[in-house]
């Protein structure tokens, strides 16, 4: 992964929700932030100060579905 897909500090960016795909347990979520130019941020909600990754849109795709599995649970 090249420097241009992690933003260092991700409390920079306003507008952080948590992920629809994160599960119920408090503390253990990841957090998105929508209409961002580069792709999709996704952070720790444990650590709002650290890192961001950003995926492009395919990429974001193919994680999620690897995750949730070919049935979409």
């Amino acid at each position: 992964m090249t420097e241009q897909h992690v933003i260092p500090d991700a409390s920079a960016l306003k507008g952080w929700r948590k992920s629809s795909y994160s599960g119920g347990n408090e503390g253990s979520c990841l957090e998105v932030l929508d209409h961002h130019p580069h792709g999709l941020p996704v952070r720790d909600s444990k650590a709002p100060h650290g890192p961001a990754l950003v995926f492009g849109a395919s990429a974001w795709s193919s994680f999620v579905t690897w995750v949730v599995g070919p049935s979409g649970v």
